[in-house]
């Protein structure tokens, strides 16, 4: 016959309202699922829209700098990027002056997109509902935890 154990008194850092990585995974989860609609729309998924955000900003970035930035590794990236150079948003091509490095080149059509998906950011703020200053005052809080995890 089993008899009931007392339980073990919990240590207050292993309780998960106590954790830090628990609020960052959920709300990660939760601000990925509040852009789907609006990149169903254009035929985007997250990962694709985070290239496309950097290929506006910069034209054209290499594949180890796109997989620093976005913190992802080649094996991850190339088949994202493959998929988008099939719906013809970007291009892949060894760099003719160190053939170790593929660029990665916006066409026309990725470009087109900017302008499609210019709401986004807008309404993806208005959802969180925050202010400019506690917008910005959380966007370094977590850049500061990223760097301290790097």
């Amino acid at each position: 016959m089993n008899t009931p154990s007392t339980p073990t008194p919990v240590n207050p850092m292993q309780q998960l309202a106590n954790q830090l990585c628990f609020p960052l995974y959920a709300a990660s989860r939760m601000l990925t699922k509040a852009y789907q609609p609006y990149l169903q729309e254009l035929e985007l998924t997250y990962p694709q829209y985070l290239v496309l955000l950097l290929l506006w900003e910069h034209e054209e970035l290499t594949v180890k700098a796109l997989g620093e930035q976005l913190i992802l590794d080649s094996g991850t990236l190339t088949p994202l990027l493959k998929r988008m150079e099939q719906k013809q948003w970007l291009s892949r091509r060894r760099d003719p002056t160190d053939e170790r490095m593929v660029l990665i080149r916006l066409l026309p059509a990725g470009r087109d997109l900017q302008a499609r998906a210019c709401h986004i950011p807008k309404q993806l703020l208005k959802k969180l509902a925050l202010t400019s200053t506690e917008f910005d005052a959380l966007r370094g809080q977590l850049q500061h935890i990223l760097t301290q995890l790097a």
